[in-house]
């Protein structure tokens, strides 16, 4: 029996674009475990009201029910130790820790306030006033100003990323000589703008846009053919 992953979705059922969810797709593709991935909305939270919370990733595995992409992580390298280690040790586990907390608490922020008419533009009917309403109550602002001036802040979004950048300079992943949790976990969250939106947040030459070029041909191109807007 597959795993199951519900998958945030957007008016196009085929438009994948969380980038939680897209760290957890990228880990099951790394273990090659096969992986049935479902349309959810944002506002399905019935469909998911099992798994104890109101948010995705949601993984069924059997009997089991996880959410947290972290929690998935840890979950998919304990429960399938015959398959490749998403981590390699504790140390990798501990630099992947690091990466997610700084994803999470300053990157994905910081891609919000660059696309969030964006992903309203992309959502489900149903979805649109939940979204507006939950947006604008955490940023304090409607979203068209949070948005406002995205051609000048992006550059200082792309400065956040000097610590990548001087990694790559000397390996080619994050993870060493190839790919590990660390990358998908970067990976997941440019995934997200490049599905949702058509405004560059990496210039062309960046080393970081070369590393995700290449992140786009892992696994098949389970990133580079996903549906984008």
């Amino acid at each position: 029996m597959p795993i199951t992953l519900y998958d945030l979705a957007g008016a196009d059922p085929a438009l994948r674009f969380s980038p939680y969810c897209w760290r957890t797709r990228l880990a099951l593709a790394h273990k090659g475990l096969a992986v049935e991935a479902v349309a959810w909305r944002m506002t399905e939270k019935d469909r998911i009201a099992f798994s104890g919370q109101g948010r995705v990733p949601v993984l069924v595995d059997g009997e089991k029910a996880l959410c947290d992409s972290w929690a998935i992580a840890d979950y998919l390298d304990e429960a399938y130790p015959d398959r490749a280690s998403l981590f390699g040790g504790s140390a990798g586990r501990a630099h992947a820790r690091f990466i997610n907390g700084w994803a999470d608490e300053i990157l994905n922020p910081g891609i919000a306030r660059l696309v969030l008419t964006d992903i309203a533009s992309v959502l489900d009917a149903k979805d649109r006033a939940y979204f507006r309403q939950t947006r604008e109550q955490r940023f304090g602002l409607p979203l068209e100003q949070v948005v406002a001036g995205r051609e000048e802040r992006v550059v200082t979004w792309r400065a956040q990323l000097a610590p990548v950048r001087n990694v790559l300079a000397r390996q080619p992943w994050l993870g060493g000589a190839a790919p590990d949790y660390a990358d998908y976990i970067l990976l997941g969250s440019l995934q997200w703008p490049r599905c949702v939106s058509r405004f560059a947040l990496l210039e062309e030459d960046d080393p970081v846009a070369e590393w995700q070029r290449r992140g786009l041909a892992l696994f098949d191109g389970l990133l580079g053919k996903a549906k984008r807007v």
